[in-house]
């Protein structure tokens, strides 16, 4: 029995450890020079102020799998129907070289979106930005209209 009022008492006083560090505030003060700090200890001898933290949002583990099989189920749809309407398509008449010639537009479009994001990430001056927004835009919209609408 005292054994365990021992292990109970220890066990509430890292209870109350915790609990008080847990809960403990954040101050914030600014120094001579005018660097901003963050503390989570009171400075004693400066003026401060209590920062308020806002509790974290927390999205529960069950929604986003949910979300995920969703997306899932959507992204299978999809698929499946590119497949049926790309099968309709070919049955009904189109060769082998037209469909190569097809296949090698929509290769030269992905390229050229390839090559036209590498220009934008790589940095640019304002107007050469807008022109290669415009051309991204302008093959995006060929690339679905030719290759993924079809």
């Amino acid at each position: 029995m005292p054994g365990s009022l021992v292990v109970l008492f220890i066990v509430s006083l890292f209870t109350s450890v915790f609990a008080s560090s847990a809960s403990a505030g954040v101050y914030t003060w600014t120094d001579v020079d005018g660097v901003v700090h963050f503390t989570d200890k009171q400075p004693p001898t400066r003026n401060h102020d209590t920062v308020t933290l806002s509790e974290p949002s927390v999205v529960p583990m069950s929604e986003n799998i949910e979300q995920g099989r969703r997306v899932t189920t959507i992204n299978q749809q999809v698929s499946r129907s590119l497949e049926r309407s790309d099968s309709g398509r070919r049955s009904a008449g189109g060769s082998k070289k037209t469909d190569a010639r097809h296949q090698k537009t929509c290769e030269g479009y992905r390229k050229r979106l390839d090559r036209i994001q590498q220009k934008l990430r790589a940095g640019y001056s304002n107007d050469q930005g807008n022109r290669l927004r415009r051309q991204r835009r302008e093959v995006s919209q060929a690339l679905s209209r030719e290759c993924l609408l079809r």
